[in-house]
């Protein structure tokens, strides 16, 4: 196995650097004699929370320093933002990727329900990193529109997507691959957390590299 030089776990939305996928690739990487790096995305401001400013948590980290990402759902949507922008990054692996990220705002509420969040100006959102409920500005809804749905990057990727997942569906992650056909996708059994399938995926991918 030929590690490169960084390794960085970015966690997905409303998660932590201490999430189960997040402990359980840092043990593997442990075990092996790396050390996978798990920057808090929020910056501790969890409420004020946006787009460019995990980004900008990501650049502070990297420097233009060459490493491989793994992301997890929103965490995946923003590796991809970072590898289209840097291509010093070597490699993806994505874990149900959240692409089309503000799509799925309206989605997921509907525009009665976005209305009220915008008028009330926060939403409580259960912070599962946390355990507990914690305010999410309207901010991140209208800054998420400026960033492209599905970036397109050029490094070697590998996006691994439950079948049974029922928050970002798998369909996304398809459509994704069939425009980029240097990306590969491998369905799991498994729902959106993908916590059946970590082993899986750590076998059919790091174990290749």
């Amino acid at each position: 196995m030929k590690m490169p030089k960084r390794l960085v776990y970015l966690h997905g939305f409303a998660s932590a650097p201490t999430s189960r996928k997040a402990r359980f690739f840092s043990e593997r990487f442990l075990a092996q004699g790396y050390t996978l790096e798990t920057p808090d995305l929020t910056a501790g401001d969890f409420e004020h929370l946006t787009i460019g400013g995990q980004l900008a948590v990501i650049e502070q980290l990297l420097q233009g320093h060459p490493a491989t990402l793994i992301g997890s759902s929103m965490g995946g949507y923003l590796a991809a933002l970072y590898a289209s922008r840097h291509p010093e990054v070597e490699r993806l692996l994505l874990l149900a990727p959240a692409f089309g990220f503000a799509q799925h705002w309206a989605e997921t509420f509907g525009h009665g329900a976005l209305e009220l969040w915008r008028k009330s100006g926060v939403l409580p959102v259960y912070h599962y990193g946390d355990q507990r409920l914690r305010h999410l500005n309207y901010k991140i809804v209208e800054e998420s529109r400026q960033w492209e749905p599905a970036p397109a990057f050029a490094q070697p990727a590998q996006i691994f997507h439950g079948t049974q997942d029922s928050v970002v569906p798998i369909s996304i992650s398809q459509a994704y691959v069939k425009r980029h056909p240097h990306v590969a996708l491998t369905p799991v059994d498994s729902d959106h957390e993908l916590g059946s399938a970590l082993t899986e995926i750590w076998d059919k991918s790091v174990n290749s590299w």
